[in-house]
């Protein structure tokens, strides 16, 4: 195989440690060609990604300038026809990294099947995950539904395995081309004002990712079983963008926390444990990407109202708790978890607009959008998913407040029409009572549903099912 070139197919993988794929054709080729394949009709529902990934790819491709690697950006209408082209060329063989998301794991089957057929060689590995998910089931053979007893079964399998090896990408001979319509990277880059915002708060690299992790383990995992629930502090990672784009493997993650004996270390790995349990419910029940998981919310009575749905995505509901999460969400295409939360239940249970609103929404403004969390995570907060919140689970969007932002900080900077409130008040600033400080209804909205009629409306709806 010296010979011929190597290509490798870079979809979530903008690594160079871990990257199994990229590693296995610089050892086998002395002249390797990365490409990414480009589907702008994609970003038309994912905008705050085009942000990333174009940056990823300028940063992606400098590092590849090391190893005497080019990476080469396609533009494709879809990925058929761009393979079909490419099994007409005989002079390469290819790798890539597989990605744990149905529609990709079945054009995987295609790419193979014509791959063999063209007798073109290839190799196909495992991707951004601990275990494959078809290798954690129950003893019947039956995949799991509920959290606990899956990554019981999970941590287990993965700790019992010889640990993989990070192989290193090797150095190629000399850097060559080998599509004559690639693009620059500028061309993906967003035109819109809205992402300049992104710059101040993110660099998608695998260096900062790996900086993120060391300082997010010298400084707060041990704090983070509490430090996580409070959005007014630094008590999070901020690595879901790195992991869901690949600058950073969760295996690497793994490896780094495991080096340490501290009180946080298991809550933290537990959430990469989430998102194994995500990625194995899409493949074995995909219906939940597009529909209710649990068939019984088919009949749900939604509320369609596009007033309450804007108020909802430009953070103007009047509950501050909530409004401060939407507008951190557009600013700096994230939120605090423990905000998703309590944002996503008011949009399903204080307005009863129906969760894929949400879902969508999101889908468009997160830059860690991964889709088996993404879909998950909202019919968790429903009540609709598996091992989900049950119905009942009603947030207090004042007492959260209260509760998890004290004394108003998270709220003051990112809503800052409030801040002159007292603390007594930030959490409920319509009984302030002094137009002073603030004109309510006019410099800060009005709640646009009171919190008891909202819980007893939706008490009412859930019995319904």
């Amino acid at each position: 195989m010296k010979n011929n070139i190597g290509l490798f197919w870079l979809k979530e993988d903008f690594r160079i440690s871990k990257n199994l794929g990229l590693s296995t054709a610089s050892k086998n080729h002395e002249e390797v060609v990365v490409f990414y394949l480009y589907k702008k009709k994609k970003f038309e529902n994912q905008e705050a990604q085009k942000w990333w990934i174009s940056k990823s790819l300028k940063n992606f491709k400098n590092k590849l300038d090391e190893y005497k690697i080019n990476l080469e950006i396609i533009e494709v209408e879809n990925y058929k026809s761009f393979f079909d082209n490419l099994f007409l060329k005989k002079n390469f063989s290819i790798y890539w990294n597989k990605t744990y998301e149905p529609k990709y794991l079945q054009f995987d089957k295609y790419l193979i099947s014509n791959l063999k057929k063209n007798k073109i060689e290839f190799n196909i590995f495992k991707g951004n995950i601990l275990n494959e998910f078809n290798e954690i089931k129950k003893g019947d053979g039956t995949p799991f539904k509920v959290f606990t007893p899956f990554w019981k079964n999970a941590e287990k399998f993965f700790l019992d395995k010889v640990p993989s090896k990070n192989k290193k990408v090797s150095k190629c001979r000399k850097k060559i081309s080998f599509f004559k319509n690639a693009i620059s990277e500028n061309k993906i880059y967003p035109k819109r004002n809205w992402y300049k915002k992104f710059e101040k708060y993110w660099d998608p690299s695998e260096d900062n990712a790996l900086e993120q992790l060391k300082n997010f383990i010298n400084e707060r995992i041990e704090s983070y079983s509490e430090g996580r629930n409070f959005p007014n502090i630094e008590g999070t990672s901020k690595l879901s963008p790195f992991i869901k784009h690949g600058q950073i493997h969760v295996e690497t993650i793994w490896e780094e926390c495991s080096k340490i004996k501290r009180s946080g270390v298991d809550k933290y790995l537990a959430e990469i444990g989430w998102r194994e349990f995500n990625h194995s419910l899409i493949n074995y029940f995909p219906h939940m990407l597009h529909r209710n998981y649990s068939k019984k919310f088919d009949k749900f009575p939604w509320k369609q109202n596009v007033k309450f749905l804007s108020a909802w995505k430009k953070g103007l509901t009047g509950y501050p708790i909530v409004d401060a999460g939407m507008r951190e969400l557009y600013s700096v295409g994230w939120m605090h978890n423990r905000v998703r939360m309590i944002v996503g239940s008011f949009l399903v249970k204080h307005l009863l607009i129906n969760w894929t609103e949400g879902e969508k929404y999101f889908k468009n403004c997160l830059l860690d959008y991964n889709e088996a969390n993404n879909v998950s995570g909202w019919q968790w907060v429903a009540g609709c998913g598996a091992d989900a919140a049950p119905y009942f689970r009603i947030f207090n969007p004042i007492l959260q407040g209260e509760k998890f932002d004290k004394d108003g900080s998270y709220v003051k900077k990112w809503i800052p029409e409030l801040r002159n409130v007292p603390k007594k008040f930030i959490h409920k600033p319509w009984e302030l009572n002094n137009e002073k400080i603030l004109k309510i209804g006019k410099q800060y909205p009005h709640p646009i549903v009171v919190h008891e009629d909202a819980r007893t409306k939706a008490l009412e709806a859930f019995k319904k099912i």
